[in-house]
């Protein structure tokens, strides 16, 4: 099995070989000299392949998969030129938006471009309890798409008034669509089945958008295998942090593949050493994501990327651009560290291709990268190690302008309380701005540049405890491989939380809970594993700010909700109405499930250092043994400062902080 993680500097791999041993390995993204592409690259290298040979799909158990392609056609807007088709009068709908002014005192607004190229509005019109007030004129709409399909368009998004509970008109259009001959019909009855048009429009509009450029992709990759076992073995992980077939994946579910496999692994490997209350703490090379978990997932149903707003069920999950490549500025008088990243290519300047100083080069700078521990994969003919002296004489030349007696590793500590400050800020903004007290949590630190911070980051935040998995470097191609195959149903309820409806909304629960399981049957689930969750978002009357308890009896969500609003905004509104907004079933099938590990007594036969060193910390160079991670074995302990080699990272151990190895 090949578990997979293409993000936007690093892919990462997870390989299990058929007697269960497991092992990784990183490539870059973006490598167009050395191979296509690097998820297929890393298949063959562990195959024994030649570079571009086929492979051979009998010697493969599954593929799974997280991918950066979606995402990075939605930031850079390069997905299917797509047609919006909308009732008569609203066809600049999404261009208007919900009127959010997200900076009160701009002088010259620059709203986000729109993905979609033309609108086409469709003479129609439902009322919201199902009359009719118009019928669609079928011949007006069949021939605005044929023009719109004679101009180039392939992709078509539908999104008419009240359709989410009233459908018709939108499964005519969207037949009349096909017949036309667009390749990628997205209805919004189908994609977002939820009350209000505006988010209902632009996600039915970004699943138009990025689904063909995610087919392409996917039937590229797959079409890099031969015989038995594609695509059917290819999963590929969604955003709500289950997978899907690769038929099932689409545009709207892929935003946060590859994150999203974090925290599953995250939340998997801190439950196997002991701890339920976990801060997902994970830095890679362009940004760092937090995740906050206390016994379930967290999700949330509408978020907004690169300027538009969705409408999907996606983990939580909070970025800051703060990664190992966040560019490092010094202007006007301040150090600056992001939002900019320096990417793969050129990469930092430590990586011997001309990049800008970045997060990476502050590490290199203050010793707490080891070159000699580290792949060398840099320089124009990537056979070279990291290039420690560049980076130093890039913080040397700021401090020389700023001219106050400050040492360039000074200089370099400084961006450093830059970036830390950023990723705990991150952190509060999930934990206790919600109500939590972090100090209980442990902080499962992953992503290739995490060791680096994670001890500096927890003393900011007053946490404890600090989880490094062994996989750390790799958690979130590890995760994907351990997440479930999974699916979800919602539907608008709209009606005030009382004794009366739950009948009602156990039966609903029932149907969608059916029509998800035959969604798993047919990405291969075995029945018997399959198992259902019904939960249901309530909100007071008047507000629009929904919370997620599990289906119960109207008493019991009563008091779950109160206890949830309670914790998160400080009161509750015993007076109010309180609303079933929408009725939530996920169903899921399969996913690993690690076991409790062991924590054996200390034992102190730590083996001899595999080198030693000098790392700057807190304004001094400190002597630092330098361990090698495999020669690490359970039971051993030491106290900072000290540094961790390991094939995916670098964990550095600061001074006041002792590290343990359980089982």
């Amino acid at each position: 099995q090949f578990w997979i993680d293409r993000g936007g500097t690093f892919t990462d791999v997870v390989a299990r070989a058929p007697d269960g041993t497991l092992s990784t390995a990183k490539y870059l993204s973006d490598n167009p000299e050395a191979y296509d592409d690097a998820a297929l690259h890393a298949i063959r290298r562990f195959l024994g392949l030649n570079e571009g040979a086929p492979i051979p799909g009998d010697r493969i158990a599954a593929v799974k998969m997280g991918t950066t392609v979606a995402t990075n056609a939605l930031l850079e807007r390069r997905g299917e030129p797509t047609v919006f088709v909308t009732t008569a009068g609203l066809g600049d709908l999404i261009e208007i938006g919900n009127q959010a002014r997200p900076d009160t005192f701009a002088l010259r607004i620059e709203k986000p471009a729109l993905l979609h190229g033309l609108s086409i509005e469709a003479n129609e019109r439902v009322r919201a309890d199902g009359t009719v007030e118009k019928s669609l004129d079928e011949d007006h709409a069949r021939a605005a798409l044929s023009d719109a399909y004679a101009q180039g368009y392939r992709a078509v998004a539908i999104a008419l008034m009240h359709a989410f509970r009233h459908p018709a008109h939108e499964q005519a259009l969207a037949r009349i669509a096909r017949e036309v001959g667009f390749e990628q019909v997205s209805a919004s009855h189908e994609v977002s089945p939820l009350a209000r048009i505006v988010p209902r429009a632009q996600t039915s509009v970004v699943d138009a958008y990025l689904t063909p450029v995610l087919r392409r992709y996917v039937d590229r990759f797959a079409g890099a295998f031969e015989g038995e076992g594609t695509p059917g073995l290819l999963r590929f992980m969604q955003s709500s942090g289950g997978l899907a077939g690769a038929r099932a994946f689409r545009g709207r579910d892929a935003i946060l593949s590859g994150p999203a496999g974090g925290i599953v692994g995250c939340v998997a490997t801190a439950r196997a050493a002991g701890f339920d209350r976990v801060i997902g703490f994970d830095m890679g090379g362009t940004s760092t994501d937090v995740s906050h978990y206390a016994g379930e997932f967290e999700k949330v149903y509408e978020t907004r990327v690169a300027g538009v707003e969705m409408r999907v069920p996606m983990l939580d999950i909070h970025t800051v651009a703060a990664g190992g490549g966040s560019v490092l500025r010094f202007e006007d008088g301040r150090f600056r560290v992001g939002p900019g990243s320096a990417g793969a290519d050129p990469g930092p300047t430590c990586y011997r291709r001309g990049g800008p100083l970045a997060v990476t080069d502050i590490n290199a700078c203050l010793g707490k990268l080891q070159p000699d521990f580290f792949p060398a994969i840099f320089g124009p003919g990537q056979d070279e190690p990291l290039d420690i002296e560049a980076s130093r004489s890039g913080f040397d030349r700021i401090a020389a302008e700023l001219d106050d007696g400050r040492t360039g590793e000074e200089v370099a500590e400084g961006f450093l309380e830059i970036a830390n400050e950023h990723m705990a800020q991150a952190i509060k903004q999930v934990s206790i701005a919600r109500g939590h007290e972090v100090k209980d949590y442990v902080l499962n630190c992953f992503g290739g540049a995490g060791g680096q911070h994670a001890c500096l980051v927890a003393e900011r935040l007053g946490i404890g405890s600090i989880l490094v998995h062994r996989f750390a470097g790799v958690l979130s191609a590890y995760g994907i491989g351990l997440a479930a195959l999974q699916t979800e149903r919602q539907e608008v309820i709209g009606e005030a939380l009382a004794a009366e409806v739950e009948t009602d909304l156990a039966r609903r629960a029932n149907a969608l809970g059916e029509e998800c399981a035959r969604d798993l049957e047919k990405q291969g689930a075995p029945v018997s594993q399959i198992v259902t969750e019904a939960s249901a978002l309530l909100r007071y009357k008047g507000t629009d700010t929904v919370l997620k308890v599990a289906l119960n009896d109207a008493a019991a969500m009563r008091v779950a909700f109160d206890k949830a609003h309670e914790r998160q905004f400080g009161f509750t509104a015993d007076d109010k109405v309180v609303l079933v907004d929408t009725l939530v079933v996920e169903a899921r099938a399969g996913g690993g499930d690690l076991p409790r590990a062991d924590r054996p007594d200390p034992r102190d036969d730590l083996p001899t250092p595999a080198g030693r060193t000098r790392f700057f910390s807190k304004g001094e160079w400190r002597d630092a043994p330098v361990h090698a991670i495999e020669r690490l074995e359970p039971g051993h302990a030491l106290v900072g400062p000290a540094i961790i080699a390991e094939p995916t990272g670098t964990v550095v151990v600061e001074p006041g902080w002792q590290l343990r190895v359980d089982g």
